[in-house]
């Protein structure tokens, strides 16, 4: 458990594990728990670096303006406080905008890259209208009215119905997060460039992972990034919301596995 520095801000982070460095990079409203399921299989082949972003668990609080060049920067300050040139990065939703991001802006920090429930693109007017709707009812009326819709943003059909107590606890933690936090981490998601044109240029392997059921960032998203890069696999989670990595953890370990032993051989050697 480390604190790496960048700006003034502690950005928190764990390690686990030893061999190639992969970085876990959470969705918006959760922290490094959601890799939870992931982290035991991945260290068993990797330097697992597991990463609060900022404004989310126990890195500080994200109390200024930002954008996600500013968290691609956090990345890579815990990624020198660890002596590590190279990583696979791996984010789901704004995880992956940071993985995306950091393949240009530091190709050379980046070996392959695993992309889950993500866009490329910038974010439509309906959506920004509607997340700010919210972040203004959350000042009102507080965030814990707003949980329900929020559920139902992050998990799939079948969670919603089937896992109760995993949605139940994860509607506790997205309660916990600092207002000042979401609306400065919202208006980043809505701020953000659009990498569409921009993607054949990525030249890091990748894999596209995205939950059948996700509603937030639907699987055409996935699908989109997936046909333009140069070099990537898409697999689609079936009954898995926007945060599969909770909902189908088995699955996406296995997709993640895949694609992972086929770009890194040396892990082949640990199975």
């Amino acid at each position: 458990m480390s604190f790496a520095n960048n700006k003034n801000y502690q950005i928190y982070y764990e390690c686990h594990g030893s061999g190639p460095a992969i970085v876990l990079l959470h969705s918006f409203l959760c922290d490094g728990e959601m890799w939870s399921p992931q982290v035991k299989m991945l260290s068993a082949h990797f330097r697992v670096i597991n990463i609060d972003i900022r404004g989310h668990g126990r890195s500080d609080v994200a109390d200024a303006t930002l954008d996600i060049y500013d968290l691609v920067d956090d990345v890579v300050a815990v990624l020198d406080q660890e002596g590590i040139q190279s990583a696979t990065w791996a984010g789901l939703s704004i995880g992956g905008m940071i993985a995306l991001r950091a393949a240009f802006s530091v190709p050379e920090r980046v070996s392959h890259l695993v992309l889950l429930d993500t866009h490329a693109g910038t974010e439509t007017r309906f959506k920004i209208a509607k997340y700010k709707t919210l972040v203004l009812l959350a000042k009102l009326l507080g965030i814990r009215p707003m949980l329900n819709i929020v559920s139902k943003l992050m998990f799939g059909r079948h969670t919603l119905r089937e896992k109760p107590d995993l949605v139940a606890h994860w509607k506790e933690k997205f309660a916990a997060m600092p207002l000042v936090s979401i609306q400065n981490m919202v208006d980043a998601l809505c701020g953000r460039d659009s990498l569409k044109s921009r993607l054949a240029a990525i030249s890091q392997p990748a894999v596209v992972i995205v939950g059948e059921e996700d509603i937030s960032l639907p699987p055409p998203c996935s699908a989109a990034i997936a046909e333009r890069l140069k070099d990537a696999k898409l697999v689609v989670i079936k009954h898995a919301g926007h945060l599969s990595t909770l909902e189908q953890p088995d699955r996406v370990n296995e997709a993640m596995l895949d694609f992972l032993s086929v770009q890194i051989p040396s892990i082949q050697d640990d199975e």
